[in-house]
């Protein structure tokens, strides 16, 4: 108890602050607003790469095998295909609204700032500059281009003042147009110095093959998958929100590890990357942080008689399917319970460890399609791998981990027991007390 105070009062607030500092909360935002069209991309990659024999002959049967594919792609081409230039959008959106300024130009401005850095060729910009490779280049872009905008969208010599009669709209753009000149001008300078100075046209490519991709790489390693698996449910057990807080992290490896996994198997080859977010949704996360759907199990079979896990077990049931697990965190609790924040995070790094393993020695497909992180249990497995594996994985993973919560649960009963033992006795002693100041009285 003494290390739980001290984290208590000396961690918490630390944590805290980072998970609400500003630029965080505007990527993790960024990648939420998005987050629909990942899904639909991750859905055209399921149409296209759906390894069912008479699901594919059945498509075949009704359309050329080209002309299917190419639906899927075309699905694939407005969502995971743009996906850069939509982040730079929406992360400069919510961060310039953080700073309770105009944020639709902040926004704009953002998009703009991050297409001088484009790669353009015959057709255009190149798939690289809008798609996964240019993510972690718009962050960064956005994120700069909207602190100076907002710097200097507070200068009154800036501003462009409208009369009283001119729509708001119109007002809004005039005074955003000086600080959005200054800005993306700043932007398109500093690419031609990179590009002409230093002989790099390609400036999203050259980035994505000197930093991005090696990145990716150190990130998918077992340790990097512990470390991963850890954060979030310490954190949780502090009163944290550990997942938004590593949110941001995650996604910036995930989208650019699916795409290269997709084009992997798309090619005949191995999928090359093991640790994105649909392998911790599918195998680790399953019923929320701490693979807490085991714990509900396990609630089930063995604290029937613990009046107070088997009512919020069966509270938490039904959004536990879905893999929201707060019932549970805060009605047992989990937070800061000494008994159970052992096997919280402890069973996520037992099965990170077995999926880890599982899909690197090829018993198991990688995750190559990010299903909604609502979709249950098993079926999750299944539509991330596009394997029968998968689902086989998870529930391999979570009878383990039901294993593992076993023995916590059986302590807290017997906790539980003793508590209502030494209530009940406390409970008799105060009546005996009662019964005893009564016969003094009709004594006196």
């Amino acid at each position: 108890m003494g290390l739980f105070r001290f984290l208590e009062e000396k961690f918490v607030p630390v944590a805290a602050r980072v998970g609400n500092q500003r630029h965080l909360v505007a990527i993790r935002d960024g990648f939420i607003t998005i987050m629909p069209l990942t899904i639909v991309g991750s859905l055209a990659v399921l149409i296209n790469n759906l390894p069912i024999k008479f699901y594919q002959n059945a498509l075949d049967a009704i359309w050329k095998h080209e002309t299917w594919t190419q639906f899927g792609g075309n699905i694939w081409g407005a969502t995971f295909g743009i996906i850069s230039l939509l982040l730079a959008f929406c992360v400069a959106y919510h961060l310039t609204k953080s700073y309770d300024k105009d944020a639709l130009s902040g926004g704009v401005i953002g998009l703009a700032s991050y297409m001088t850095f484009g790669t353009f060729g015959e057709g255009g910009l190149t798939g690289l500059t809008t798609g996964t490779g240019g993510i972690f280049i718009a962050l960064i872009i956005a994120l700069l281009s909207t602190e100076l905008f907002c710097k200097l969208s507070g200068n009154p010599k800036l501003l462009i003042k409208m009369p009283n009669g001119v729509p708001p709209a119109v007002a809004k753009s005039f005074a955003a147009l000086l600080p959005a000149i200054i800005t993306i001008g700043l932007f398109a300078l500093v690419r031609t110095i990179i590009s002409a100075g230093f002989d790099i046209p390609d400036i999203v490519g050259s980035f994505y093959t000197a930093i991005q991709e090696p990145f990716m790489g150190l990130t998918n390693t077992w340790l990097a998958a512990l470390i991963l698996a850890f954060i979030p449910t310490f954190l949780w057990t502090l009163g944290v929100h550990g997942a938004n807080i590593i949110e941001p992290f995650m996604q910036t490896i995930n989208l650019p590890a699916i795409n290269e996994n997709v084009a992997a198997i798309s090619a005949g080859k191995v999928a090359p990357y093991i640790v994105n977010k649909p392998f911790f949704d599918a195998f680790i996360n399953m019923g929320g942080s701490g693979t807490t759907i085991a714990l509900i199990i396990a609630i089930f079979l063995f604290a029937r008689k613990n009046k107070q896990y088997n009512t919020v077990g069966k509270l938490s049931a039904a959004p536990g399917i879905f893999n929201i697990n707060e019932p549970l965190l805060f009605g047992l609790p989990i937070v800061l319970n000494p008994v159970l924040f052992v096997p919280f995070i402890l069973t996520p790094m037992v099965n990170v460890t077995i999926a880890f393993f599982a899909t690197k020695l090829g018993w198991v497909p990688a995750a190559t399609v990010a299903p909604p992180w609502t979709t249950p249990p098993i079926i999750n497995g299944f539509l991330a791998t596009q394997s029968w594996r998968g689902a086989v994985l998870s529930i391999v993973l979570i009878v383990i981990a039901v294993c593992i919560y076993l023995p916590f649960i059986s302590m807290a009963n017997r906790m539980a027991r003793q508590n209502e033992q030494k209530a009940a006795l406390a409970a008799q002693n105060e009546q005996q007390a009662v019964v005893q100041a009564e016969g003094q009285k009709v004594e006196v």
